[in-house]
């Protein structure tokens, strides 16, 4: 039986966003080609207090998971030695531990390998180049070897004059530009957009049941937008990322799809940037120097990460 076509919206836009071969055909790391040693000097400027905030949340055995998602578990930590002596009665003790984790189960990055559709993956890559013991042959996480750039925070709570988006509001193109607006400056080729919903606080205040349904989250015709500005990356503080239950009936992770596999653009979930929205909301300035380098798993189609705005 053949498989259902994706919805004839969702082609139109991947038509328009395609960076296939926009960097050769062996390119694995998308966007992130945009973020040049230029790009990184100019973003190391933009530091003037040295205010640093952290925006993960803590790695823990309740964290965000709820089972929903097979696999994605959160952080299952154990001790493997306590204050041995490994080298001998009266010598220095060490003390080790160990843990298990969903890549993707806390504030991640989404390797471009993540999602696929039609049987591809970013640049054309088949699908199936993903395996059980490999993982990802191409677009793994580990190919981008680090990413630091200019970060914007994008407030579209804050523009909306909200605390937090309601749970059925798609992140539209028009949204993104009063929150640029906001935030007094225009987002620029290289750029790593952080978009704020203020779906997290739903989630820190104990209510993880409802932090992932219904969801608040980026709209199927963002990654035009993003497309257009030469976005690097893209994070946000939900679980989906895009608005979840989707737009269009029956298309679901849309978005994923039109920014991994067709933009090759790395997107974050589960950023805390809860702090960071009241720190730029003091200092009226929303740009800052942003470091959110990804643990490099061979073949990983996901990465945890504990990323640092230096305002």
């Amino acid at each position: 039986m053949s498989r259902p076509a994706l919805h004839p919206a969702f082609h139109d836009i991947a038509k328009r966003v395609n960076n296939w071969g926009r960097w050769g055909a062996d390119d694995e790391i998308g966007t992130l080609n945009l973020i040049t040693d230029e790009v990184v000097r100019k973003a190391a400027a933009t530091v003037r207090t040295g205010r640093r905030i952290p925006l993960a949340l803590p790695l823990r055995e309740d964290g965000v998971q709820t089972g929903l998602i097979p696999g994605r578990v959160n952080p299952l930590h154990v001790m493997v030695q306590i204050n041995q002596e490994i080298f001998g009665p009266g010598t220095i003790a060490c003390s080790d531990d160990a843990v298990t984790i969903g890549l993707q189960a806390a504030t991640h990055w989404d390797a471009l390998a993540h999602v696929s559709h039609s049987g591809k993956l970013y640049n054309g890559r088949p699908a199936h180049t993903i395996t059980p013991h490999g993982g990802a042959e191409f677009s793994g996480i580990d190919k981008p070897r680090h990413i630091v750039s200019r970060g914007v925070l994008l407030d579209v709570a804050r523009a909306r004059g909200v605390d937090r988006l309601a749970g059925g509001h798609a992140v539209t193109p028009e949204d993104l530009d009063a929150a640029e607006e906001l935030a007094g400056t225009r987002v620029r080729p290289g750029d790593i957009v952080l978009v704020r919903t203020g779906q997290i606080q739903t989630y820190l205040a104990g209510a993880k049941d409802t932090y992932g349904y219904p969801s608040p989250g980026l709209s199927v015709h963002t990654p035009e937008w993003f497309h257009a500005r030469d976005v690097a990356a893209v994070a946000n503080d939900t679980l989906t990322f895009e608005i979840f239950p989707p737009e269009i009936d029956d298309l679901w992770l849309p978005v994923h799809a039109l920014d991994l596999v067709e933009m090759g653009m790395l997107q974050g979930q589960n950023w805390n940037l809860e702090e960071l929205s009241t720190a730029c909301g003091q200092e009226e300035r929303y740009r800052f120097l942003l470091s959110a380098m990804p643990e490099p798993f061979v073949g990983g189609t996901g990465t945890p990460v504990a990323p640092v705005a230096i305002l």
